[in-house]
This record gives C-alpha cells, sequence and structure tokens, in this order.
C-alpha cells in the first residue's frame, strides 16, 4: 500500500492537508467520524488539540492526520505513550503507514531511526529531551496518548514537563478519561501562544449498555454468550484471581468441536512450557484466554492474536487492557468495583472504572458494547435465597442473610449507578524534581538557574508545593557543587553558562539503568583470576537492575521455611525461632562489599541517590542451582510471574552486555552470558529478538515492520548450547552431592532412572568418598568431556571427588534434535559410574 507520506500536497496549507488526509482515509474505507473531523481541522490549522472522546472513537486516526500534517510542514513530530509495548506497537503501525525512514523509536532500551521526522517514545524520553534542550529541542509536535497518566504519582513529572519546556510544539492530548480539561487549555494557550481547542463527545461509535448482575459470575456468562454478546472479557484485579477464574469457567461450554478445531489449527506448532504454559493451552483450546502482566509475552500475544481472529469467547484478565493495547471485546465483566492500590483496598475511582468499560464495543464490528458489574457474592446469596422464597413472608423471615466477609470492602448497586455516571477526576500535577532533572538543565545552553527557576515556580503544582520542590532543588544542587559535579563559572562561557558540568553526561543516563557507571566503578573491585569472578560480576549487575518483588518474596518465603526446619533441628524455641527469622531474608551476595562501595561512590556522584541499589541474586541464583527457566519457576511457585521473571532475566543480560566491557568479559563470564541471552531466547525469544532486529536495522535490510516470530534453534549458538548442557549435568551433580534420590528421579525416570536406581549408582560412590564437591572448580568446563556427532553429543561430567581422583562421572547423551524442539538441552543419563583415564583432567 503507498505510504501517507507520498500524499503530501505540494502545497501543505490547512484545506489541502485536511483533503488529503480525508482521501486516504477513504481509500482505506476509514469514514472520519464528526469528532475525528473537528480535531483534525484543528490540528491542520496549527492549534493545539484535547481530545476527549470514548474508547473506540478513533483518536489513533486523528494522532496519524497529527504525523501527516508534521510531516507536511517539515516538523519533527513525537509520539508518546506510557509502556513500552505500547510504543514498539504504534512504531509498527506508523512504519506500515508512512514507511521505515519516516518512523523511529526511542525508549530508553534502545534506539531505531532516531532522526526520522516521526518519533515512538516513552514520555520520559520526551521529557529528558525537554529538559536537556528546552525551547530549542528537535520538537515540532507532540501527540501525548493516553494522557491520563499525566496524574500518576511517580510518573506523571514527565507528562508535565513537555508542556512546561516546549513552548513552540504543537500539542496533541489524548485520552478517553480527561475529565475538566478547562485548566490545560488555559494553560496550552498561554505558553504556546497557539489557540487550543477541546474536543470531546460522550457518543461513542459503538454505544454501551450497563447493567448490575444479581447472578453467579457463571450463570452471567453463560447468559452472555447465549445472548451473543461474546466476545467477553472479565476483569479482576489480581493475577491468581485472573487465572483461577478462567480455570473455573472451564465447565461452561463455550464453543462448540467446530470452533475448537479452528483454536487448535490457529495454535498450530506453538510452544507451550511447562507450568503456567499447559494450563493455558488447555484454557485456550476451550476458547477462553488469560491476559495479564505477569504473563510471557509470548502467551500475551497469542491470546490477543486468538482474541482479534474471533476464535476466544472470553478473556480473563487484569484491568492492565485498559492501557491502549487492541484487543476485540464485545461485553466487559466487571468481577468487582474494589481494588488493592498497594496500601489499602478501595473502590474504584471514575477514571479507571470508564477506562475498563471503554473497551467494550468494536468499531466496525458490534453495533452495541455492553458493561456487566457483577454484585458481591453474600449479595448474590442473600438475592438467590430471597427469589427462592418467594412471596410467602415467614420464609423471608427465617432467611439467615449473609454478611460480608471481615474487613471486605463493599460495593452496592449505587456504587455501580454512581460510576456510571460520574465524570472523570479532574488531573492533578504531580511535578518532582530530581538530580537527573538538574543534570539535564545544567547540561542546556543558557543560564541554569533562570531555567530551572522557571521549571519550579511556573509548574502546574500549588504554591505550597513549589516551595517544597525549591527547597529540595537547592539541596540538591548544594549537593552535586560539593561532590564537584557541577561548577560556578565566573563569568558566562560562549554558550551563556554560569554553572557547568564536570563530568560527561550521556544522553539516556537517567533511563536505562542509571547505576551502570557505578557497577562499572565496583568491578574493578573484583579479582578476575577468583573462581566467583564471573558471578560476583553478575551479582554487581543485578544489584543495579530494577528489583523483580514476587521473585524476591518468594526466595524469602523459602529461606525462611529452610530456616525453621532448620531451627527446629536444633532445638531452638518458637519465640526465638520468630526473632532470628526477622533477619532471613532473600539472597543479597557481596552486599557488604557493594554497600560500603555505593557509600564512597555516592560522594562524588550524590544524583545516584535518586536510585536505589538493591544487591539480589536471582541470576546467579538460577545459576548455582544449576536450573534452566521452567525448573526455576517452579522451584520458587512462580507460574503466576514467569513474564515478570523473564523480563528481569533479560534486562539483566542486556546490562550484562552493555556495562561491562569487552575487557572485564573472562571466559566463563562470556560463557555465562551467552547462556542467560539463550536462555531468555529460547523461553520467548520477542524480548530479545525485536530488538537486536531494531538496534541493528543495517544487518538484517529494512527495518522489520512486525516482530519475529519463535526462538532459533537451541543448538544454533554452541556456545550457550555447552552451558546449557553443563548445566543441565551439574544441577544432577548437585542433587547427587545432597543425595536427593528422589528430585534426581523426577528428571531422569522417563529414561529409566528412578530415585532408587540414581541411589544404587552412586552407592559405591559414597563407599569410596565422603562428599561430592559442587564448588567452582566442580562445575568448570575442564570436567566436562564432549565428544560432538551429528546428531547426538555423548558427554561425559567427572565428579570432583576430595581425593582430586576425578575417575567417577555420569555418562550421557543430548540429543540435539529433541533439543531444538524443546528450546532447551534434552540429557539422557547412561550410565554413572568409575572409568579409568580421567586422573588428569
Amino acid at each position: 500500500m503507498t505510504p501517507l507520506a507520498d500524499a503530501v500536497p505540494a502545497q501543505p496549507d490547512p484545506d489541502s492537508l485536511f483533503e488529503a488526509f480525508s482521501d486516504w482515509a477513504s481509500g482505506r474505507d476509514l469514514q472520519l467520524y464528526p469528532a475525528q473531523e473537528e480535531a483534525l481541522i484543528e490540528v491542520v490549522s496549527g492549534a493545539n488539540v484535547i481530545l476527549s472522546t470514548p474508547t473506540g472513537s478513533g483518536k489513533s486516526l486523528v494522532a496519524v492526520g497529527a504525523h501527516f500534517t508534521a510531516l507536511a510542514n517539515g516538523v519533527r513530530s513525537f509520539y508518546t505513550a506510557p509502556i513500552k509495548a505500547l510504543v514498539s506497537e504504534k512504531f509498527f503501525q506508523l512504519i506500515e503507514i508512512f514507511g521505515a525512514d519516516n518512523v523511529g523509536m526511542m525508549t530508553g532500551d534502545s534506539s531505531v531511526n532516531p532522526d526520522a521526522p516521526i518519533i515512538c517514545c516513552t514520555a520520559e524520553i520526551l521529557a529528558n529531551v525537554a529538559l536537556r534542550f528546552g525551547a530549542d529541542a528537535d520538537v515540532g509536535q507532540v501527540v501525548a496518548d493516553e494522557f491520563h497518566f499525566y496524574s500518576e504519582p511517580d510518573r506523571g513529572w514527565a507528562w508535565q514537563v513537555p508542556l512546561l519546556e516546549l513552548p513552540n510544539a504543537q500539542f496533541v492530548l489524548m485520552s478517553a478519561t480527561l475529565g475538566d480539561v478547562t485548566f490545560f487549555e488555559k494553560d496550552l494557550t498561554r505558553r504556546t501562544g497557539r489557540s487550543t481547542a477541546v474536543v470531546t463527545s460522550a457518543q461513542r461509535p459503538v454505544p454501551l449498555t450497563f447493567r448490575y448482575a444479581l447472578t453467579p459470575l457463571h450463570e452471567t456468562m453463560s447468559e452472555l454468550l447465549n445472548g451473543g454478546q461474546a466476545p467477553v472479557y472479565v476483569v479482576h484485579f489480581s493475577q491468581a484471581a485472573a487465572v483461577e477464574r478462567a480455570q473455573a469457567l472451564m465447565s461452561i461450554n463455550v464453543c462448540g468441536k467446530a470452533e475448537k478445531a479452528a483454536i487448535a489449527e490457529q495454535i498450530g506448532e506453538f510452544r507451550f512450557s511447562a507450568g503456567f504454559g499447559k494450563t493455558l493451552s488447555r484454557l485456550v483450546r476451550h476458547g477462553i484466554g488469560v491476559h495479564h502482566a505477569g504473563m510471557l509475552p509470548k502467551y500475551r500475544r497469542l491470546v490477543e492474536q486468538l482474541a482479534q481472529a474471533g476464535l476466544l469467547k472470553v478473556i480473563c484478565g487484569t484491568d492492565t487492557l485498559g492501557v491502549g493495547i487492541n484487543v476485540p471485546i464485545r461485553t466487559v465483566v466487571f468481577s468487582a468495583l474494589t481494588k488493592y492500590d498497594g496500601v489499602r483496598q478501595r473502590h474504584l475511582k471514575a477514571r479507571e472504572f470508564h477506562q475498563i468499560a471503554g473497551r467494550a464495543g468494536r468499531a466496525g464490528y458490534d453495533t452495541d458494547g455492553y458493561v456487566v458489574v457483577q454484585a458481591p457474592d453474600h449479595v448474590i446469596e442473600n438475592a438467590k435465597a430471597l427469589e427462592k422464597a418467594g412471596d410467602d413472608p415467614k420464609k423471608k423471615r427465617k432467611i439467615v442473610r449473609k454478611k460480608a466477609p471481615e474487613g471486605f470492602v463493599n460495593w452496592t448497586d449505587s456504587t455501580f449507578e454512581r460510576l456510571v455516571a460520574a465524570a472523570p477526576e479532574p488531573l492533578t500535577s504531580s511535578f518532582t524534581v530530581s538530580h537527573s532533572m538538574l543534570l539535564n538543565v545544567i547540561s542546556r545552553p543558557g543560564n541554569a538557574f533562570e531555567h530551572m527557576r522557571h521549571l519550579l515556580e511556573d509548574n502546574h503544582s500549588d504554591r505550597p508545593t513549589q516551595r517544597r520542590l525549591i527547597r529540595r532543588a537547592i539541596a540538591i544542587y548544594r549537593a552535586l557543587l560539593a561532590a564537584g559535579v557541577v561548577e560556578r563559572l565566573p563569568e558566562p562561557d560562549a554558550e551563556g553558562r554560569i554553572v557547568r558540568l564536570t563530568v560527561d553526561l550521556q544522553f539516556d543516563f537517567a533511563l536505562n539503568q542509571p547505576l551502570s557507571p557505578f557497577a562499572l566503578a565496583a568491578i574493578e573491585l573484583l579479582d578476575p583470576e577468583s573462581p566467583s569472578y564471573a558471578l560476583d560480576v553478575v551479582s554487581i549487575v543485578e544489584s543495579t537492575v530494577d528489583n523483580p518483588r514476587p521473585v524476591l518474596s518468594a526466595q524469602q518465603f523459602k529461606a525462611r521455611g529452610e530456616a525453621v526446619q532448620a531451627m527446629k533441628a536444633e532445638g531452638i524455641e518458637y519465640d526465638e525461632r520468630m526473632e532470628l527469622l526477622e533477619e532471613v531474608t532473600h539472597p543479597k551476595p557481596l552486599e557488604d562489599l557493594l554497600l560500603a562501595a555505593y557509600s564512597r561512590y555516592r560522594q562524588g556522584h550524590p544524583w545516584v541517590d535518586d536510585y536505589e541499589l538493591a544487591p539480589k541474586s536471582v541470576v546467579r541464583d538460577m545459576y548455582e542451582r544449576a536450573m534452566n527457566f521452567t525448573e526455576y519457576v517452579g522451584f520458587y511457585s512462580l507460574a503466576r510471574s514467569e513474564g515478570l521473571v523473564l523480563r528481569y532475566l533479560a534486562d539483566t543480560y542486556d546490562a550484562l552486555r552493555h556495562t561491562v566491557p569487552d575487557e572485564a568479559k573472562t571466559e566463563p563470564l562470556q560463557d555465562l552470558i551467552e547462556w542467560l541471552g539463550e536462555l531468555v531466547r529460547q523461553v520467548d525469544s520477542s524480548l530479545l529478538d525485536e530488538w537486536e532486529a531494531l538496534r541493528h536495522p543495517e544487518q538484517e535490510g529494512p527495518v522489520p515492520t512486525a516482530p519475529p516470530e519463535g526462538p532459533p534453534p537451541v543448538t544454533r549458538n554452541e556456545r550457550a548450547f555447552r552451558v546449557l548442557v553443563r548445566n543441565q549435568l551439574f544441577r544432577r551433580v548437585e542433587l547427587a552431592a545432597r543425595r536427593d534420590w528422589d528430585a534426581l528421579g523426577e528428571l531422569d525416570g522417563a529414561a529409566g532412572w528412578d530415585a532408587q536406581a540414581w541411589a544404587e549408582a552412586m552407592a559405591d560412590y559414597f563407599e569410596q568418598h565422603d562428599e561430592l564437591s559442587t564448588g567452582p572448580d566442580a562445575r568448570g568446563p575442564a570436567l566436562l568431556l564432549i565428544e560432538r556427532e551429528p546428531e547426538v553429543w555423548r558427554v561425559r561430567q567427572i565428579f570432583d571427588d576430595p581425593d582430586g581422583d576425578h575417575d567417577w562421572g555420569i555418562s550421557a547423551e543430548v540429543d540435539l534434535a529433541a533439543s531444538d524442539e524443546a528450546g532447551a538441552a534434552v540429557v539422557r543419563v547412561v550410565t554413572v559410574d568409575q572409568l579409568s583415564g580421567f586422573a588428569s583432567v
């Protein structure tokens, strides 16, 4: 299809621009709604636009028209969104519309074609640009999607900063739930000198019908499915509840044989891993999807693809679907009107309710959308009892009404009616000041004090908040000055600076692992000759990566469970056990060294106070336990958070590759990095391969217009595969050292090596030796012998015995074809025995 860029008129006046875009839309069978026409007329006329229309009313098409206008006028247009997934999705969509040469992307993790006239980025990226360059930034237009994030306590500053610092830009602010925008209308006009048009419409292309259900959810769902109101999205406010509900709905006949066959055909050879993958496979084949942030990206994408193909009748998920991801939904069912916000259980806000409810009804597919709110379970049971009693007053008096559980935050039909009628709450300022903000502004040409005064005194916060922010900014500046990071100049320099940085500031220092410079400094404290060097480097890098809280909680829970058993065995009394347990936490390798080094480092780099150093062990823990991804998720019972686990592993892999200098990468460390990358790639290649293709488009030809599908063969990367094989064998060494025959039997029972077989095979070894070492030497490459053949590797894992004889070991075969199919090393144990000739190893 001809790129929209080719439709730019020779004379880009407002009338010709509107006509050209309208013709293009008509060519795609897109009929502009009145609100879209109004917004586009204002955009091509050069006005700011605040577009507050319901979900499904075509805001994305207005955004495309805005980019088209900017392209025609020769100015750079930035599209911002709150999450990287939405940025990436929009990037691919705009490539299809405008052509690869005209679209770039920046997310903090990566940049693609960053000089393109249209840039897709996270809000923080644009805020960083605005702080660094101010009014001189090469930003002619800002299309801010999901602008209601302006009120987010932790991130809202990033939506506000461009409004304050880019007076020359045209703004298009979009959301379905903006509320009263009178303040923004006046503020934008004052700052930019452009008129600001507010385009609102309560009329949806697909009208919604709301109702409050007093029937059990199973009955409600059966009624909706039989009434032709599918696809149905059942909203929950925890991931666990969404999965449990999906499994419970398996008792409903969601779809027929022909539909199930179509689902199976669409799934094809898709690889479902053990654990949650098997659960999801059963669910989707029944016509039920699950969608939440804790899932692997490939599973979320599969559910979205099946839903878009019209094959899923029911999706159980969390409220994450409210943020712009395109999944067709006809009916939204709220399982509750309360959520836990990290502090307390509370009622939904009107904005939250309408953001989710607005997903119902598909323009171009549905003539009506439906929103159903379930009453609380105890209210439904009481209603059932009253219905059963009929009009008999005696039976009614005998009814024992169910009460809400203790601590339950109740909601009623009045709560429901209030939320349906309520307008979204006004957006409130969440402006803040940080070290990185000051550093960005100081790096800008001109008088940094005047720049900061503008930011601090002309932001959207009230005056008491501004005074507090001014005091914080002064304290940060004094710390930077005392540390020698900035210095006052006796007179302005050639660019008008009266204060300047004494350090180089890379463009994205505050966005992509801001503690990476500290990690670099800490690595220099390590001894590369130490047997633990590779894992110690991993621990330093892990301390700079965001905490995966569910993993750390699971580690602490397991550690405390093991500690309790040990203390009971020692006869420690209950009260003392409880006191000692308070000191048991998740593993924190190198904690003392890291905290001491961090304390010294921040004396000269005070901006690191904005960030938390967090010693932890996830990658290291997985490697030391010689576990693959599935085993690790199962060990800590993290099936519902496996997507978060994988993102953490991918972030750590990325940080290891791009933080650790090549000269610091020893052979064992390089092996470990390759292993981690291949592990992530085989679990879900979309997290790495997509970004690699985007980072190096010149190696792959043109920028791709869709993410790559499926992982490469695991045996392709021999270095990483060798480590995978070594880990599989060392896992067996570790279990044998602990005499955990049951766990070994679970690993190898299918190959004839059950718990008894392992116990018998190791009995002779333990008659000769008291223990089996599992230290660094025991897992090193020197004790793994590999004989490569085209279809199989024959391997020998030699035991590190106390006498150094090295004559015992495990002989095994590695099936290469089966490994490629599984995405992991498929190892079959052949013998565990004593051989001669290994003493020299």
